[in-house]
């Protein structure tokens, strides 16, 4: 039977939000920071020692790992979120409730998942661009990470919830620690044991089994302001309808980012063969840890947004939302100046055929020209998120990828060919902030006539 958790997370709605949006943004920073450098790390082991078409073959495969991600993020976004209110408001037997049947639709999901994608792998993969080279690699690499999936949504989902329920340290730890094995054991099983791309992929799923014990371990924990307590895994309609209300927002983006990548695999296959896939997929490693920095930004402030919208007192979200905007713009606003003055070097780090580097440094330059306002746009759309307000969350993130940037990238290359596939990233990122920044003053508008009345 359930009972009432004692917990001590009133620091959220009491202290200095300076202080507090660093000791939560931090963690979160390093924690989805080093998981990104890792993902770097392992392409520029297998660029350097399997070969410059198995970075082409592992391009492939994030359609399939942002769709698996969608899945994920589902249940661990919406339900890290709905505690973080939960906890505002006081209901602590709620969030309880939360923890539990996250955990359970994770093991579901993720196993189902699994069956599905390895049963149509190949075609899949076909579906997706891959040709005669490139699929052996793409077909190796996925084959373990789809045998491990249950575990990785297992390890996000609940991270994302030990970070939300006040503990941010702890989950930059268990990130750290997966991160720390996966780089170990990388280059071991690629290199040592000549296992190729298929070693790539154990290292990270063994990393991330690790990762999986400790995050257990945690909820387990009596001490824990939230943990496992008997009845909390019976399934609710209602609390997976909360869940999901709060988690289509990431789902969706994360589908229409499996979308984007079909469609530029696709286009940049049609027009500059499948070396160029390879250059799109060292670009989205460079684009991918930047924006984990600003990642980190916004799970940072989500549970002090999310615990102070609960509790309703509105400057506090408010002036958590601004800190998070200008660090954000900053950190776009500086990956942009990198790309465009040293591309070539960044590119040089994954592989030496000089070919791929031509390709990735146009590509880069063209890719990321309106890169600075990336982060306004990504933290209004999460900031709605960590409030509860699902449907406009969506909008924005749909804005962007759907709406925008999938048709312009059959209507670009149609006046520049190949740049006109690159440009349609930066033309998206434009229209899609101008839409931002309209349903954002509208908001204000109407939270500031609300207040007056």
């Amino acid at each position: 039977m359930l009972k009432r958790v004692k917990k001590d997370k009133d620091s959220l709605g009491t202290e200095k939000i300076s202080a507090l949006f660093w000791s939560y943004c931090i963690p979160a920073i390093v924690a989805t920071t080093a998981s990104s450098i890792y993902n770097i790390i392992d392409r520029i082991f297998i660029g350097n020692w399997v070969g410059a078409m198995a970075i082409s073959g592992l391009a492939l495969t994030f359609p399939i790992m942002n769709l698996a991600a969608a899945f994920g993020t589902l249940v661990g976004a919406g339900a890290s979120a709905r505690v973080s209110i939960l906890l505002g408001e006081g209901r602590s037997e709620e969030a309880t409730r939360t923890l539990g049947n996250s955990l359970i639709m994770n093991i579901i999901i993720g196993i189902a998942f699994s069956i599905i994608g390895l049963i149509f792998l190949d075609p899949i993969l076909y579906i997706f661009g891959a040709s005669k080279e490139t699929i052996p690699y793409a077909r190796d690499f996925m084959q373990i990470i789809l045998g491990g999936n249950v575990i990785t949504h297992i390890f996000f989902g609940l991270n994302n919830i030990m970070r939300a329920s006040g503990y941010p340290t702890k989950a930059m730890i268990s990130t750290l620690l997966t991160v720390t094995i996966n780089v170990i054991l990388a280059p071991l099983f690629i290199y040592n044991f000549r296992w190729g791309i298929r070693g790539a992929a154990l290292a990270t799923v063994l990393a991330q089994t690790v990762g999986m014990i400790w995050v257990l371990a945690h909820f387990m924990h009596k001490k824990s302001i939230v943990h496992f307590l008997s009845g909390c895994f019976k399934l609710s309609r209602r609390i997976l309808a909360d869940i999901f209300s709060i988690g289509m927002s990431p789902f969706l983006i994360h589908v229409a980012a499996c979308l984007v990548t079909i469609v530029m695999n696709w286009q940049l296959g049609k027009f500059g063969g499948d070396l160029v896939i390879g250059a799109f997929g060292i670009i989205n490693s460079v684009i991918g840890l930047i924006l984990m920095i600003v990642f980190g930004f916004a799970q940072g402030m989500q549970p002090i947004v999310g615990y102070n919208w609960g509790a309703k007192q509105i400057s506090r979200v408010v002036k958590t939302f601004m800190m998070t905007l200008l660090f954000a713009s900053f950190i776009t606003s500086l990956g942009f100046l990198v790309a465009m003055l040293a591309p070539r070097q960044i590119a040089h780090a994954f592989n030496n055929d000089e070919s791929l580097i031509e390709l990735t440094a146009n590509g880069m330059r063209l890719y990321m020209l309106a890169f600075p306002i990336v982060g306004f746009q990504m933290v209004t759309s999460y900031f709605f998120q960590s409030i509860g307000k699902a449907r406009i969350s969506i909008w924005l993130s749909l804005s962007r990828q759907v709406l925008c940037l999938i048709p312009l990238l059959f209507l670009l290359p149609l006046f520049w060919k190949l740049n006109g596939v690159w440009l349609a990233s930066a033309a998206s990122d434009l229209i899609s902030s101008i839409i931002t920044g309209g349903v954002l003053l509208h908001f204000y508008l109407k939270l500031k006539k609300q207040a007056l009345t």
